[in-house]
């Protein structure tokens, strides 16, 4: 097309004009451009890895099957599939899994997010002592007795510890203030008025964290509220970073019976995250 005229012009649009069209890198045409003269096939660069890309496909396609089997699941995303492949030994990284499924059609589907503005968050949110900011977040599990349990955990800004962590049936924002009572028992040597105060709980705007009885709580024990800015999963990065190591290393690749067997895997993990 970059070779076509333009009818009004009476030019060639040109292959920056084309690709800028298109969407499509200039470096892509002329890789594939020059590939094209010398007749040479695409091929992988670097060294060869230990699995075949056939054999991992074939591997994913296992490991998928698998889950579709226990539970019912269908389709899967490349970070569960990447810790379910590291569990069984397979040395390969979360790139080249993505690469992998996308090629065979394995990934999950998944929908297409809306246009980010300019970013709020700039700067650290991490502190300098301990005990001077939590972050507190939430995700869930699905167990073969109890369906789909809700993860509380709060997080300190300076070690990285967890203070507290809880799982529940329910997610009420009842069940949400169990790892910070956890937290200030532990810490601040029990829950009384204003026995916390110093310290701030970064969460964000989920209904648990924004109700009444959560926020009047955290001021009862001198507790800060510290939202994070909307659409701004940076400004909880502590809380968010521990929720992935926590699904990648026990909630992707264990299967728990109820919520009593996840809670207490849960305490075992943090023993274990701590003092690592």
């Amino acid at each position: 097309m970059s070779a076509t005229h333009s009818s009004s012009a009476n030019e060639p649009y040109g292959v920056a004009r084309v690709c800028r069209a298109w969407e499509v890198p200039r470096s892509t045409f002329y890789d594939w451009r020059k590939r094209r003269s010398l007749g040479a096939p695409r091929g992988r660069r670097g060294p060869r890895p230990a699995v075949p890309d056939d054999e991992l496909a074939k591997r994913i396609r296992g490991i998928h099957a698998e889950l579709e089997e226990q539970h019912g699941f269908r389709g899967e995303g490349y970070r569960k599939t990447h810790a379910r492949l590291a569990m069984q030994g397979v040395p390969v990284s979360k790139h080249r899994v993505n690469c992998v499924m996308r090629e065979n059609a394995l990934l999950s589907p998944t929908r297409v997010g809306r246009p980010r503005g300019p970013r709020v968050h700039d700067g650290r949110i991490t502190t300098d002592a301990p005990n001077t900011m939590w972050g507190t977040d939430a995700t869930t599990c699905a167990t073969v007795e109890d369906g789909s349990v809700w993860i509380f955990a709060a997080v300190d800004h300076c070690s990285g510890d967890v203070v507290g962590i809880h799982a529940s049936v329910s997610g009420t924002r009842f069940e949400a203030l169990e790892p910070i009572r956890q937290g200030v028992r532990v810490h601040f040597g029990g829950c009384a008025a204003q026995v916390a105060v110093g310290l701030a709980l970064r969460h964000d705007h989920g209904t648990q964290y924004t109700s009444r009885v959560f926020q009047d709580e955290l001021r009862f024990l001198g507790i800060e509220s510290s939202p994070s800015y909307v659409r701004s999963p940076e400004g909880n990065g502590v809380a968010e970073r521990f929720f992935r190591t926590l699904k990648e290393r026990l909630l992707w690749v264990r299967t728990f019976q109820n919520a009593e067997e996840l809670r207490l895997a849960l305490l075992d993990f943090q023993r274990t995250y701590n003092a690592s």
